[in-house]
């Protein structure tokens, strides 16, 4: 393949990711108004489980699969990847199983572990259990799923997996909304029934998402063919012998990714426990567990998506330049991750946290404000701390120390769990948040400190630019503040409408500010110039005079 297509098929493959996450954003909002926050609380206990269970159960052999087919047609040896493929559905048939087994009959485990069985007024244990066993039967096609995925990706192929992925955001995005609408207001069914049926879309989208594959797999089948035929070589590994070598970089990245799910595993057994002995309410703990777990964190992956969008982009030539030692230019790019992180996720998330409860009250709704502003003021900065750890994690992997990625992340679970009903009993359900942000800070400690080992990186410029940027930010959340409080005075955030009106006239003043500074001090031109040229003319005019 050429590399115009594939980086062609890189950029579509990137664009359906990008897609995906954002319908798998959208969604939350119309899911909420429907099932409120005790629903999205009931959607949790069982979606937090079965996405660990899915990554134990894929080990990150799917993305290995495709680098280890690529490797080995590149070698002219199709029959070698066939073979793996072959094996390896059947391996992610059986995982399937396990996972799908061990989440189904462990769901009672699980559900009286979160839940006080003697409160009667939150989410029943009864409905967490037939929740997290509806959620569960997507473990029996979602891993042979990725694995196919991933060997189209081995051929460069990737359309299939692009398009599969939006078609199953899709199907599943349609199935929960619609049903979950029927089951409440059309035929008054049970809160607990309709969550439980919402996880069921999981399935309902795999399979959507399988039927695409097909599709793809019946047209190209004879090329397959062909290729295997006319194979140069055949290595004739054992089968053992290419596991090795699969697990080998699979499980750091496997371990890597799961790192927002881990966090809200120990916040599934420990959140919930911690407010009871607060003397919370069953029905209160679950509108800040659905507050934290599921509207909050949706909101602050926004600034957290643009800024690894951006950033991502560059990680190939970090890639490159530490292969051919070329030390100059690895720190120039190592700088530039950096700083597109941080100029972009930084005042996204301050200004979050200032407009909490006006963007809170208008995607969500004024009925649960308290609840959800509050969770939200407090958890929009750890977002910093989220694109940080995912860029230095993948910078970590370019340069061949992924290792460390996997020590940082242990750490920070470690005090993540050591200090969650801790913080807690302190400072009530926000201590869950603080807890969060002491891990992420810890994991992105260590990830820094590798990169400035082994790449022999000197952050003293990005500590300038750092400064640069937080005074910007702070100049701006101050004004967004300000402008907030005068505009309330007028118009009082008692209706939903009133905050359509706050948020985009803050929001836009704060970019028009943010932007400005950015652009007058010339730090827009040097961190984005290379992407926007006018920015770039900009940084020259700033120069010169």
């Amino acid at each position: 393949m050429s590399e115009r297509n594939l980086i062609r098929g890189t950029m579509i493959l990137t664009a359906s990711i990008f897609i995906s996450k954002m319908l798998g954003l959208i969604y939350i909002f119309p899911f909420q108004a429907i099932v409120g926050l005790e629903g999205l609380a009931l959607y949790s206990y069982g979606y937090v489980p079965y996405t660990v269970l899915l990554s134990l159960a894929t080990l990150g052999i799917p993305l290995a699969v495709s680098k280890f087919v690529s490797k080995y047609n590149a070698l002219g040896d199709y029959r070698t990847g066939q073979r793996l493929f072959q094996s390896g559905l059947v391996v992610m048939g059986v995982t399937g199983f396990v996972a799908f087994l061990v989440l189904f009959f462990l769901a009672p485990v699980i559900a009286t572990s979160v839940l006080d069985p003697d409160d009667l007024q939150g989410n029943s244990i009864s409905d967490a259990v037939f929740t997290i066993r509806m959620v569960s039967v997507a473990l029996l096609v979602v891993p042979v799923m990725s694995l196919i995925r991933g060997y189209f990706q081995g051929f460069q192929s990737m359309g299939p997996t692009a398009v599969s992925q939006v078609i199953e955001q899709i199907v599943r995005i349609i199935f929960i909304l619609l049903l979950t609408f029927l089951i409440i207001n059309v035929w008054n069914g049970e809160l607990g029934t309709a969550v439980g049926f919402a996880t069921f879309g999981a399935f309902v989208g795999a399979l959507g998402g399988l039927a695409v594959l097909m599709i793809y797999w019946y047209k190209r089948r004879d090329n397959f063919k062909k290729h295997v035929e006319e194979s140069t070589t055949d290595h004739q590994l054992p089968l053992t012998t290419m596991y090795k070598e699969l697990l080998r970089y699979a499980l750091p990245i496997s371990f890597v990714g799961l790192s927002i799910p881990l966090y809200q595993m120990v916040d599934l057994f420990t959140f919930n426990n911690a407010l009871i002995n607060l003397g919370f309410d069953g029905q209160t703990i679950d509108k800040y567990f659905g507050a934290f777990i599921q509207a909050s964190h949706k909101l602050i992956l926004i600034p957290v998506a643009l800024a690894t969008a951006m950033s991502l982009a560059i990680l190939p030539t970090v890639t490159s330049a530490f292969v051919n030692n070329e030390k100059d230019r690895l720190q120039r790019h190592i700088t530039q991750t950096y700083q597109i992180i941080l100029f972009l996720s930084v005042p996204a998330s301050v200004g979050l946290a200032v407009l909490a409860y006006p963007a809170y009250g208008a995607l969500f709704g004024l009925e649960d404000l308290a609840i959800g502003g509050e969770m939200l003021r407090h958890y929009a900065p750890v977002a910093v701390l989220f694109s940080i750890f995912a860029v230095t994690s993948s910078l970590l992997q370019g340069i061949n120390k992924q290792k460390y990625a996997v020590i940082a992340l242990s750490a920070g679970i470690i005090l993540k769990f050591v200090t969650n009903a801790l913080f807690i009993g302190w400072v009530g359900p926000v201590g869950a948040v603080y807890a969060t942000a002491l891990g992420y800070s810890a994991a992105v400690g260590v990830n820094a400190w590798a990169i400035g080992k082994y790449a022999e990186y000197s952050y003293q410029l990005l500590f300038k630019r750092m400064i640069l940027i937080g005074s910007f930010a702070t100049a701006m959340g101050i004004v967004v503040w300000g402008l907030n409080m005068l505009i309330q005075l007028a118009l009082p955030m008692d209706t939903r409408g009133a905050t359509f009106i706050i948020l985009p006239l803050t929001i836009g003043a704060g970019i028009a500010i943010y932007g400005f500074l950015g652009i007058r001090s010339g730090l827009a031109g040097m961190i984005l110039g290379h992407r926007f040229k006018f920015l770039q003319r900009k940084r020259k005019a700033s120069e010169d005079a």
